[in-house]
């Protein structure tokens, strides 16, 4: 087994960091029309079975893979690219990116969530470790499953040095059936993914319990008015997270049973254990790893987010019936006020 990529006449334009199933069905999108995409995958074999069977099994199965897609176990192939998407977990982007020797002109971040030991946005984190690059968050409505399989998706490509970099940007990342809009705001591009995948435990906690679509439209509505919050006391654009990587990705993330978020949330409210649950997943429920650091920096800056703080409770063993009723229990007021 070699972790070196197939040697080929023509080097990757795009490469992608992290072949988890988001990761494989960026991949899978970007190769779809012939074009050599370069992967990475961290996990011992995996490189070589996307190789030779064209097939990710454990995270993205009956899939048929593209064989322009040219998988690898050295990280450092990647630097040669001009463009690469990190899809690595968000808990993880810094020790990644800090294994490479070289990097891309571009790199786009994919991962949602805040990094739990700093209190960073992705793009902070990024930055502090590629300083040469330029940066760009790409976020919004995306099941990995439905991408692979060329169903139509619009996403926000959040641009850090603006037009130049969106020009060079966007003509490589489209396709047909994946459309990308402008954005300057990092910021709200970051803090739409990052809130939505706590919200979405909270509304699979919900159907958990059997509360119904009642109680569950009226957490969305809620959740959204706390993203905005604490978006805005960062610095977000209000009208970037009512876009697609905002109240876009809030509703996909809340409302089915394929966000690997809300399948958590909805075990949550079935009582089950959250450490047994997280222990036994191979893929990563992002927000059971935002949630706290959220809480925390919410509360630093003023921020009431009380259903973040409810799910950091039900992730430490609280009971979510209780949970629940406690939010019910909240002193009645203005629909606009906090809380």
């Amino acid at each position: 087994m070699s972790n070196a990529a197939p040697s080929s006449a023509e080097p990757a334009r795009i490469g992608v960091i992290g072949a988890g199933a988001w990761g494989t069905a960026l991949a899978q999108m970007l190769a779809a029309d012939g074009d050599r995409v370069l992967l990475w995958a961290l996990e011992p074999g995996l490189a070589d079975e996307i190789n030779e069977a064209h097939s990710n099994a454990l995270y993205l199965p009956n899939i048929a893979l593209a064989p322009s897609i040219v998988a690898t176990g050295n990280l450092d192939d990647l630097s040669a690219c001009q463009v690469a998407l990190v899809v690595t977990p968000a808990q993880h982007l810094a020790t990644t990116l800090q294994r490479m020797s070289g990097f891309p002109q571009d790199l786009v971040l994919c991962s949602k969530g805040i990094d739990a030991g700093s209190g960073r946005l992705m793009h902070e984190v990024a930055a502090h470790a590629a300083p040469a690059s330029g940066i760009a968050v790409l976020s919004g409505p995306t099941f990995a499953h439905e991408v692979a399989a060329g169903l139509p998706t619009a996403v926000t490509l959040a641009c850090g040095e603006g037009e130049a970099q969106w020009q060079r940007l966007a003509p490589a990342l489209a396709r047909p059936t994946f459309r990308p809009y402008y954005s300057d705001d990092l910021v709200g591009a970051e803090i739409g993914g990052a809130v939505k995948n706590v919200l979405a435990i909270a509304c699979g906690v919900v159907e958990g319990l059997g509360l119904g679509q009642n109680a569950r439209a009226a957490l969305i509505a809620r959740g959204y008015a706390e993203m905005l919050r604490f978006g805005e006391a960062l610095g977000a654009e209000r009208s970037t997270l009512a876009g697609l990587c905002g109240l876009g990705d809030l509703v996909l993330t809340c409302s089915s049973t394929s966000s690997r978020n809300f399948s958590l949330g909805e075990a949550l409210g079935r009582g089950e254990d959250p450490t047994a649950l997280l222990q036994q997943r191979h893929t990563v429920a992002e927000g059971a790893f935002t949630a706290p650091v959220l809480a925390r920096l919410a509360q630093e800056r003023g921020v009431a987010m009380p259903i973040v703080d409810a799910v950091c409770r039900l992730l430490e063993g609280a009971s979510a019936r209780a949970v629940a009723l406690e939010l019910l229990a909240r002193p009645l007021g203005a629909e606009g006020a906090p809380g």
